[in-house]
């Protein structure tokens, strides 16, 4: 599925002088590098606040809690995504309702989320969280909409999403507030736990840099109950010489997946619709979106089997979600039930990850494409 030793071996005498940095300096917790990676990231981004912290979860609570989401509020968000984008909403002491997805980019459905609000649970909903997955902002337009009409604060999970854009605007900018994961497996990665917040506003930003230092301002003065979510200095030192080729990455993505669809129509398995009937259903990059394909997910029939057999051949592949967040047994008190939200149902049955990395080949892309071909012949 990834091969970072290949996206190591370019900069590896980089990442060792920044590293050296560190411990030349002794800065382990934040500190200069961590620093002179926020004011990168926040330019790069185009946002006037970056703050690193401790991992992607961290980040996705530390902005819930700076927007001011507790205790009596609810927050509305996809049940197809990643634990965190719903622990985190626990974590802050709210309730966390969820709406379906859209079916061509597995991404939380504004329409659904419109239901929500206008439904006996709409007057306690504090916030939208939807989810920029795979690496594609959600519909933005849409949101935005609902912000100015219903009032509700938007707060981006872009874990998935460096460099992703709606109408040229970067994600991490578009909501009230952001999170992003370094995860050593997102497009833009630490060597270990690691994650940032955004925001364009000055008061969220003070309020991060409160939160994740046990809620001080001062050393030793506690004004709330923060947490320990603070980034050290060998993962700044990391991601600031990253964040000097993540667009050349991003491209290099771009790329890959544009081979694959080539690849696969070329095949005769591209098929056009939703869900897949013979062929596999491939992935789109939607009008407004830019898309930066942390993953290359298709929808394919029999899956699983479909999965086992490119395990056979040595062929990496991974299922993004296999169950959905309403039907985790951890998530049972929230009450759902199968069959509440059909379209995300429906994705976990029927999605699979394929290799898609800046550092793939056209000739392993032709692998992965002649395999599949051979499994649904």
């Amino acid at each position: 599925m990834l091969d970072l030793k290949r996206q190591y071996a370019p900069i590896q005498q980089e990442l060792l002088e920044s590293l050296g940095r560190v411990l030349d300096r002794q800065q382990f917790i934040l500190g200069g590098e961590v620093e002179a990676f926020e004011k990168v990231a926040a330019e790069q981004l185009g946002v006037a606040h970056a703050l690193g912290c401790s991992s992607g979860t961290d980040a996705l609570w530390l902005a819930l809690a700076a927007a001011g989401v507790g205790l009596g509020q609810t927050v509305v968000t996809t049940p197809f995504s990643f634990f965190a984008s719903v622990s985190a909403i626990l974590r802050a002491g709210a309730t966390p309702v969820l709406a379906d997805i859209d079916p061509v980019t597995f991404n939380l459905s504004p329409e659904a989320v419109a239901a929500v609000l206008d439904g006996p649970r709409g007057a306690s909903v504090r916030a939208v969280l939807p989810v920029h997955l795979y690496g594609q902002v959600s519909g933005w337009t849409a949101f935005s909409r609902l912000r100015q009409e219903r009032g509700v604060a938007l707060i981006e999970d872009a874990a998935q999403a460096w460099g992703a854009e709606w109408n040229g605007a970067k994600a991490g900018g578009l909501g009230d507030i952001a999170a992003f994961s370094f995860y050593p497996t997102k497009n833009l990665s630490a060597a270990g736990d690691a994650g940032m917040v955004t925001t364009h506003s000055a008061e969220l930003a003070e309020r991060v840099k409160m939160l994740r230092q046990h809620g001080m301002r001062r050393r030793y003065y506690h004004d709330e109950l923060g947490w320990n979510a603070r980034m050290d200095g060998f993962q700044g030192a990391v991601l600031r010489v990253k964040l000097k080729y993540i667009g050349a990455w991003n491209e290099a993505r771009r790329a890959a997946a544009a081979r694959y669809r080539e690849m696969f129509a070329q095949a005769g398995l591209a098929e056009a619709g939703t869900y897949p009937v013979h062929g596999v259903v491939l992935p789109r990059e939607v009008p407004g979106a830019r898309h930066v394909w942390h993953q290359f997910v298709i929808r394919a029939p029999r899956r699983d089997g479909l999965r086992e057999f490119l395990t056979a051949h040595r062929i990496g592949s991974e299922i993004y979600y296999p169950l959905p967040l309403h039907r985790q047994p951890a998530l049972e008190s929230l009450g759902y039930a199968e069959g509440d939200f059909p379209e995300a149902e429906r994705a976990a049955r029927e999605v699979l990850a394929l290799p898609i990395f800046p550092e793939l080949r056209e000739d392993e892309q032709q692998t992965v494409v002649a395999a599949i071909a051979r499994f649904l012949s």
